[in-house]
């Protein structure tokens, strides 16, 4: 038995049991048609990438969070978060413990002056869509989105938690597990946080809108257009209808058969390069022969001073 905050002891359940007592909630909640998303976590770490890492790491940093976090750990490696579910200004998860919880945590979404001030910041930095949500950025461009009062993460004050549990805390162990595991779901779908703040992660990459700006075009850049991100992340992505219009033109366009070499550009060229070079040629007229031998003889006269005198 262990003391459990809000008062009284409880009795204690093992790592195995836990996950066995998960497992069958989330069985429950399948069989009864409802769509869920569970959090699974592999290995010890919670989060690997830059963004779930960054999120956790931004929590852990405030001094009234710290003190309470490691407290859902255990919760989220035992995969007793059953659902999470990440949308504009909000995460809704339910959390399996002595029951089902249900925790709310509320985020204000980002203020457009600290957003349009990111913008600039990182405008030109971030080479593609691939390097932005990989979270392969330069040093520069990672302390300003994780910067602690100006980055993309909320503040505490910006952050209201909810659990239905009868703890009487605050930030409960089902709440701070519903926190680590939107760390978790960060690390494969990256684009949920700017779902969260309510910005479009597109405007950090399109620099064309600011003065003064370049965009640094890397490799993966060069090899993005044409590629299915849906399948290289495991996220939906919309196509613009600018995009959907040039796919469909693209689809009705006819190759052209090769032509035949007699009616090849080439050819025809040539032709009329003949044509006109005969055109302008004249015939050759031919010389007669028959004065030829005359013409020599008048042409043979022996010079004065050889000449009989009279």
């Amino acid at each position: 038995m262990y003391w459990q905050y809000g008062g009284g002891f409880t009795d204690y359940v093992s790592v195995a049991e836990k996950k066995k007592k998960a497992e069958k909630a989330t069985a429950k909640l399948i069989k009864s048609g409802r769509k869920i998303f569970p959090v699974r976590i592999e290995g010890r770490k919670i989060a690997s990438s830059f963004w779930g890492k960054a999120w956790c790491d931004h929590l852990e940093s405030f001094s009234d969070y710290k003190n309470r976090l490691p407290r859902g750990r255990s919760y989220i490696r035992n995969g007793s978060v059953l659902d999470l579910k990440v949308k504009k200004g909000k995460v809704t998860a339910l959390v399996q413990g002595t029951s089902l919880y249900k925790v709310t945590v509320d985020v204000a979404t980002l203020p457009s002056s600290k957003w349009d001030a990111l913008r600039v910041k990182c405008a030109g930095e971030i080479g593609s869509v691939i390097e932005l949500l990989q979270g392969k950025l330069s040093s520069s461009v990672m302390k300003t989105v994780a910067d602690k009062k100006r980055g993309l993460f909320p503040m505490p004050k910006e952050i209201t938690l909810q659990c239905s549990c009868p703890d009487w805390a605050e930030m409960c162990k089902h709440v701070a597990a519903a926190l680590y595991g939107i760390g978790a779901r960060l690390d494969k779908e990256p684009e949920l946080l700017f779902v969260l703040r309510n910005v479009d992660y597109m405007e950090l990459i399109d620099a064309a809108a600011l003065p003064g700006k370049t965009v640094r075009k890397s490799a993966s850049q060069k090899t993005l257009a044409g590629q299915d991100l849906s399948a290289l992340f495991g996220i939906d992505v919309e196509e613009t209808p600018k995009e959907k219009k040039a796919k469909k033109a693209t689809s009705r366009r006819k190759v052209p058969k090769s032509l035949p070499k007699s009616q090849s550009p080439t050819s025809a060229k040539r032709t009329k390069k003949t044509a006109s070079t005969k055109a302008t040629i004249k015939p050759r007229v031919k010389r007669s022969t028959k004065n030829k031998g005359k013409t020599a003889k008048k042409s043979r006269k022996k010079p004065i001073s050889s000449r009989k005198t009279a």
